[in-house]
């Protein structure tokens, strides 16, 4: 296999590995310092719209389809044409960002009603105003983080991942220390997040300025149009539903989480963010260095590395994603508290937030293939395929979404997400094989088997040997931070000591 896969990959998982972990420690001090009630409920609904956005113009359909056509212009043209091809992607990026910025600012309420209906027909007005004003500070974070991401996809397309991989520390940081430092000037402290989320952005964009302008490839405004622009926008609006079907299920949660009882959306969001964890470590850093690896391999016709490449990415997703799967099924109550039941964040919402949990982690393998596969598709400038299978899959979850919702609440939209996921990866899949692209090689299929032994032999232990619940609730963090990490750390070296016996050895892979 290809060195610098593995190489580019394991610097995107170790850059996002810091930045998901300092994401935890910004979510402790969030629970610890507001809770889980309406007015966290109603900065989580302002942080996530322009969140979602983001995943879908920044690091979503946007970056899918630009990386492609990036690399296809850089195996095919010169630097000079590339740098002119950055500039008029970019004008026009910024001009449809801004624009979209300046009306949501506006039309605050507006949005607030159409995406947290719930929070408008409250008999209590005060989510809805409380959301609606910190939806005006934070949403110019969707037009400063998708600038960012934009850098960062020319970035990859160099080879430089670590960058953009290391970019949303930033973030973490600037919402940590307002959270901390300056909630406590402000007449409603929990404003200080929103103000934290737009300061974060900012500091993102000035972050990532230096490296482009070292690889010379700082955008420039320009005028005019170019013949790329077109087969951007053919690529990126169906994409816009094919990569990011997941965060869209997740925004509908969100939207019917609304309606039920104060706190739902902060246990949805807390399990959520759990979830991210190994997704990010795993599903994310694979896809983003696969579309950039898949989209070189197809412009220079090398089917037989396009192939291994794919097969690569599903096997490191496989073997670290089924034991990730099985710790959070068993783990998620013991890491719910260990990490944010202080003070305001109760036992009631660490339980709430970990049957959430269950049900979101049931689905994390189902999370990653889709992460691994759609970039497939996109790489070949298919973006019709991954666009029918998003519909399906979105269409499904709305109707799950209600019938798991009116019987077991906020726990049935996270059941709902994973089933749709299932549903996403398995017609991936489908297609993939129908179009003779891809299909599972025996070694893929060998190494499941072994996986799920491995895997069970896990199962096994973590029940066995694992503190109970009664222990996280009565003791206090370092006892709680000490027996979750030995039970982790303990049965993940019984897993990969299972798989050496099994013959699993990474570098022949």
């Amino acid at each position: 296999m290809d060195k610098s896969f593995l190489k580019s990959s394991s610097i995107v998982t170790a850059m996002t590995f810091l930045s998901r972990i300092l994401g935890l420690v910004r979510d402790y001090f969030i629970a610890r310092y507001f809770g889980a009630n309406g007015f966290t409920d109603a900065f989580l609904v302002a942080f996530r719209i322009p969140n979602f956005l983001r995943r879908l113009f920044g690091e979503g359909a946007f970056s899918q389809a630009f990386v492609p056509i990036l690399a296809e212009t850089k195996a095919n043209h010169n630097e000079a044409e590339v740098q002119n091809f950055i500039n008029h992607i970019g004008t026009k990026f910024l001009t449809i960002l801004v624009i979209i910025t300046v009306i949501a600012v506006v039309a605050a309420p507006l949005i607030i009603l159409m995406f947290a209906w719930g929070f408008y027909f409250d008999t209590d007005p005060t989510k809805f105003d409380l959301a609606s004003s910190m939806l005006q500070i934070t949403f110019p974070y969707l037009l400063l983080i998708s600038l960012t991401a934009f850098a960062g996809s020319i970035l990859n397309t160099y080879d430089k991942f670590a960058v953009p991989a290391f970019t949303p520390v930033l973030l973490n940081i600037s919402m940590i220390l307002s959270a901390v430092y300056l909630s406590q000037y402000l007449e409603t402290p929990i404003m200080a997040l929103a103000w934290g989320v737009l300061i974060g952005g900012i500091v993102q964009l000035l972050f990532q300025i230096p490296f482009l302008i070292k690889i010379k490839k700082l955008p420039r405004l320009a005028r005019g149009d170019h013949p790329s622009v077109k087969t951007l926008k053919k690529r990126m609006l169906p994409a816009l539903f094919g990569v990011s079907v997941s965060q869209i299920n997740l925004l509908i949660d969100t939207m019917i989480a609304t309606v039920l009882v104060s706190g739902s959306v902060s246990w949805l969001y807390y399990s959520d963010r759990l979830l991210e964890l190994p997704l990010a470590l795993i599903g994310i850093a694979l896809a983003t260095v696969a579309l950039a690896k898949l989209s070189k391999h197809h412009a220079n016709k090398d089917e037989q590395k396009f192939t291994r490449t794919v097969d690569y990415a599903l096997k490191v997703g496989l073997l670290l994603g089924a034991p990730a799967c099985a710790g959070l099924l068993l783990l998620a109550e013991p890491l719910i508290i260990t990490l944010f039941q202080y003070e305001e964040f109760d036992a009631f919402a660490a339980h709430m937030s970990a049957l959430s949990l269950t049900a979101y982690g049931s689905g994390l393998m189902a999370f990653i293939v889709v992460k691994i596969l759609a970039p497939v598709f996109l790489s070949r400038g298919d973006t019709k395929t991954p666009v029918k299978v998003g519909v399906i899959a979105m269409v499904s979850n709305v109707f799950l979404n209600i019938i798991f919702a009116y019987y077991y609440a906020h726990v049935g939209l996270a059941i709902a997400t994973s089933i749709s996921a299932v549903i996403n990866a398995s017609l991936l899949y489908y297609y993939l094989n129908k179009q003779s692209i891809y299909q599972f090689s025996n070694g893929l299929i060998k190494l499941f088997l072994k996986v799920l032994l491995a895997s069970s032999i896990m199962v096994v232990f973590i029940l066995n040997f694992s503190n109970d619940i009664n222990f996280y609730l009565e003791n206090g963090v370092w006892q709680r931070i000490t027996s979750v990490a030995i039970t982790i750390i303990a049965s993940a070296a019984l897993y990969f000591a299972c798989l050496r016996l099994l013959g699993i050895r990474i570098k022949q892979l």
